[in-house]
């Protein structure tokens, strides 16, 4: 297909379901060339992996890799690069939450939190960055989240990772800042994807009413702070912050927190 990505290639973590898929059809719409990355049951996903394929005439490929072991992401970086020949777009977006006070937060979660949210961009990022160096060109995108730039109470692993990330942006698009290679975080605020569908779910339950009757209260409760528009941000909203990111216009963007969150952050 047709598009400003046209030889480009990305490679897109936790990209088989939510935001991460999300990044993906907005990138292959462009012509970008895709390796996907994520959990779920392996008939579905090669149905999805084809499936885009066919709508987008790209290549698309996967790699199961699971973030929270080193290894294994260094092994999709590895797979990838052979793959799709080479790596012009990383988008470090798999990510995990978990909601508890931080005196009851268990530590084997924690450090789980670390590696899938902090520790993996990390490592995708230094495996990448040499080749995209080498050619003067490069767009590394990290899910970060308005709890980079904000707290909220019960979630003190996944805002510490989340600050950590944003940081980590900006110390890698200083070290590239004189190169064609960026780095940006983007910040969506309350998206409707696969990981806040749990909390929709037990909040629901709680009320003891079904689940799409429960949505309009799930947002009320978050406002006037979290949702002051009222509504879900939607996954194309933020997928087009990507695309943006990874045009030619986006190339004086470096280290910036690219933030889609409704107004969250505006009070």
């Amino acid at each position: 297909m047709a598009g400003f990505l046209n030889g480009r290639t990305a490679v897109i973590t936790g990209s088989t379901s939510g935001l991460g898929l999300g990044y993906a059809r907005a990138l292959a719409a462009e012509g970008c060339a895709i390796m996907l990355n994520g959990f779920g049951e392996a008939a579905e996903i090669e149905t999805l992996r084809a499936d885009l394929e066919t709508e987008y005439g790209v290549t698309v490929f996967y790699n199961n890799a699971d973030m929270s072991v080193a290894d294994q992401v260094f092994d999709m970086i590895k797979d990838a690069d052979r793959r799709l020949g080479k790596i012009d777009i990383l988008i470090n977006n798999a990510g995990m939450q978990h909601r508890a006070p931080t005196e009851s937060f268990p530590i084997d979660v924690w450090q789980e939190m670390l590696a899938v949210n902090l520790t993996a961009p990390f490592l995708a990022t230094q495996a990448v960055l040499p080749q995209m160096k080498a050619r003067d060109w490069g767009r590394i995108i990290n899910t970060a989240s308005t709890n980079a730039l904000v707290a909220s109470p019960n979630v003190s692993g996944y805002t510490a990772t989340k600050h950590g990330i944003l940081g980590l942006t900006k110390v890698v698009a200083l070290e590239t800042i004189e190169t064609g290679v960026t780095c940006n975080a983007i910040c969506p605020g309350t998206v409707r994807t696969n990981l806040s569908e749990h909390r929709i779910d037990t909040f629901a339950e709680q009320k003891g009413v079904p689940k799409e009757e429960a949505l309009a209260d799930y947002l009320k409760q978050k406002q006037p702070y979290h949702q002051p528009m009222g509504r879900f941000i939607t996954v194309e909203e933020i997928a087009a912050a990507a695309v943006y990111l990874c045009s030619d216009a986006g190339a004086a963007m470096r280290g910036a927190a690219f933030t889609v969150d409704g107004g969250w952050t505006a009070r």
